[in-house]
């Protein structure tokens, strides 16, 4: 994310009137809401809803990411970060923040809390604990919340909607929480309220892009906790909306940027094309839908979303955003804090389409674990498609962001993406399974390795467990326990081809899933699932005539051979470094993707951590033959070649799962004929 100065600096670049634009637009999204039609009251209900936190438990190698997670998040909170001071943040009464925006500790917050509850740590869990009382304890008289009480600090709401998450997840898991934390949230609720009614008060650029955050947290007082205030949760929603970005307008086709936009002055506030900022917007028009009742919200945010993937989308996954919206060149970064799991994964609560799930489940096997070190004790700030450094950079391909970008390291660039990343693998865990609004079905969204506890509609006990070692291998083995007959659905994932289900050693029978859902009448007592899960290799288009290469969930790439070199090391914390790595071997091929071959690979137990280099059982192998592909500067490569002709003899690569790379090659020019 860009630090305030920043937004300054983008905004004065282009000479208009910003301020009179914005507030422009913002009426003309109040007008839009209160004229659209019949009044509907109360929240629309959800396809599917989530289950508390703690329910859901990761396992085998899914239980080893989330224990790399806990050990960094654990220990940036005892070291003293130059930047960042989460370990002396002032929302618990220290000095440390590195902005007004007053994001690091309810960042660190909003992440920590399930990373501690899900991974078992008491010494974790002790933490928020200790930071959730003292925030509630000093909430002052007119009930705001954060390290501005007391203080002449000016109060923006962005910074509380972190903490919200983070609060809201601790009452899931101890119900016993809610006689302190509901009433908290609902005087600020109060505070905010009038500030909204007061010309927006509080809402600066930020709290403008990302008030469906509140919006979440106002309904999930709403749907759990209203204490006989709907009609001020439903004002708060309506005003957050009137006061904020217009979502509905910025993911408009007529309106959506089709390239990097660089040198495009945006119709709307500057910062709806943000990266992180057009990740959280697409949780916008989901939260609108609930409060309106308006099928059209649904279809503006799938709209907007296959918008953002079509010029924007990478073969991880993920989206190309190095602060802006970056088009679809392979040089271009894409910020780790993009939080697109979680607004996908909310997406599909909402609105139930499988395309949303699919892409989370792309974006968390691929992206994600990319640009971390498979420790998760260095990141980076930007990574690439085609990265063949990690370094200073000289010249910059990243218009907005500094030269150290793509270095791996504990903070490089800005510190957001240091407390704000270890959310990652938590959400995704705690998003893996739902329940239908009856209550009736349980729903697998995600496949990996899982073991859930709920009860169902009429007392029905029911236990999963989910054994596979999925993405790194096509079989899922479930065990469902339950105290009654119920529908048990799970998603089968849209490039599955082939796939088979076996129930209780039965001959297995094609799925057939509807909506992207198999359904299973499980009975009572222990029922055994067996699903083969096959998928072909396909490829996928890229600008000037290059190809990404899939197979199931996984992009893959060449993993660059490399070598290392230590930049900085943290006085207190050994393992914290700053690295550099280089392409110690040439990388200028093309392939000849009619030779792609799979080859899998199976094994008792996969090695923690998986994404690492050689580490995952599944790689591929491929014709290839060296080409001219000019580097561009000294850091990064050019665009990839059209057509290019071979200068050598032909070669076999090794390609790898794009997440286990550090520096590779995932845009593949093809061999000329």
């Amino acid at each position: 994310m860009l630090l305030p100065i920043f937004t300054r600096h983008v905004l004065d670049a282009f000479p208009l009137d910003w301020s009179h634009l914005t507030m422009a637009f913002r009426k003309f999204s109040f007008l839009s809401l209160v004229a659209g039609g019949v009044a509907q009251t109360g929240l629309a209900p959800k396809k599917f809803n989530s289950l508390p936190l703690g329910a859901i438990r990761p396992a085998g190698w899914l239980s080893d990411q989330l224990n790399c997670t806990v050990t960094f998040s654990l220990v940036i909170i005892t070291i003293h970060l130059d930047v960042s001071q989460v370990n002396n943040t002032d929302w618990t009464g220290g000095s440390g923040y590195y902005s007004n925006l007053e994001e690091a500790g309810s960042y660190w917050f909003n992440a920590a809390v399930p990373a501690g509850i899900l991974s078992n740590n008491a010494v974790f869990n002790n933490l928020t604990l200790n930071f959730l009382n003292y925030v509630i304890d000093h909430q002052d008289s007119t009930g705001w919340l954060g390290p501005e009480v007391g203080t002449t600090k000016p109060r923006y709401l962005w910074g509380r909607y972190p903490f919200f998450f983070g609060a809201i997840q601790l009452v899931e898991h101890d119900p016993t929480l809610a006689d302190r934390v509901v009433p908290a949230l609902h005087k600020f609720v109060q505070v905010a309220n009038t500030m909204l009614h007061n010309n927006g008060e509080g809402v600066d650029d930020w709290a403008a892009t990302r008030w469906e955050d509140f919006v979440m947290a106002l309904q999930w007082l709403y749907d759990f906790h209203p204490n006989g205030n709907e009609a001020l949760l439903i004002d708060t929603m309506k005003m957050l909306k009137a006061t904020g970005d217009p979502w509905e307008q910025v993911f408009a086709t007529a309106n959506f940027p089709t390239k990097a936009v660089d040198n495009t002055p945006n119709p709307f506030p500057v910062l709806t094309w943000h990266g992180v900022n057009m990740a959280e917007g697409l949780k916008a028009l989901p939260s609108t839908f609930r409060f309106t009742h308006n099928q059209s919200d649904l279809a503006r945010a799938s709209e907007g979303w296959d918008n953002l993937f079509k010029f924007h989308g990478r073969p991880s996954g993920i989206f190309a955003a190095d602060e802006y919206l970056a088009g679809l060149e392979a040089h271009r970064g894409t910020e780790l804090c993009l939080e697109t799991m979680f607004s996908g994964s909310f997406l599909y609560q909402v609105a139930g389409d499988p395309k949303y799930a699919d892409r989370v489940e792309r974006i968390t096997y691929n992206a994600l674990p990319a640009t971390l070190t498979g420790d998760m004790w260095t990141r980076q700030y930007l990574q690439q498609q085609n990265q063949i450094a990690a370094k200073n950079m000289t010249p910059n391909p990243f218009p907005n962001d500094g030269p150290y970008s793509n270095v791996f390291g504990l903070e490089p660039n800005y510190p957001c993406c240091t407390v704000n990343h270890p959310q990652g693998w938590p959400k995704f865990i705690t998003n893996s399974f739902v329940v239908t609004p009856d209550n009736k079905s349980l729903v697998q969204v995600y496949l990996g390795p899982f073991s859930t506890s709920t009860t169902l509609a009429g007392n029905n006990a029911v236990t999963v467990t989910v054994d596979t070692q999925y993405p790194f291998s096509d079989t899922v083995k479930t065990t469902v326990k339950a105290a009654q007959a119920f529908t048990y659905l799970v998603r089968i994932p849209s490039w599955v081809v082939g796939g088979t289900i076996a129930v209780n050693g039965a001959k297995a029978t094609a799925v057939a899933p509807s909506n992207g859902l198999h359904a299973v009448k499980i009975p009572a007592g222990t029922t055994s699932l067996v699903l083969n899960l096959p998928a072909p290799i396909t490829t996928e288009s890229r600008p000037h005539g290059a190809i990404a290469i899939h197979r199931g969930p996984l992009n893959y790439a060449f993993d660059i051979p490399r070598t290392q070199k230590i930049l900085a090391r943290n006085a207190a914390e050994p393992r914290a470094v700053d690295l550099e790595f280089d392409s110690s071997a040439t990388w200028q091929f093309a392939i000849d993707p009619s030779t792609l071959k799979f080859v899998p690979r199976t094994v008792s137990a996969l090695p923690s951590p998986v994404f690492d280099q050689a580490k995952p059982p599944f790689s591929m192998t491929v014709t290839a033959c060296p080409i001219s592909w000019s580097v561009a500067g000294d850091t990064f490569a050019a665009v990839p070649p059209t057509s290019p002709r071979c200068t050598g003899a032909n070669t076999t690569l090794t390609l790898w799962p794009y997440g286990a790379t550090k520096l590779r090659i995932s845009e593949f020019p093809v061999m000329h004929a």
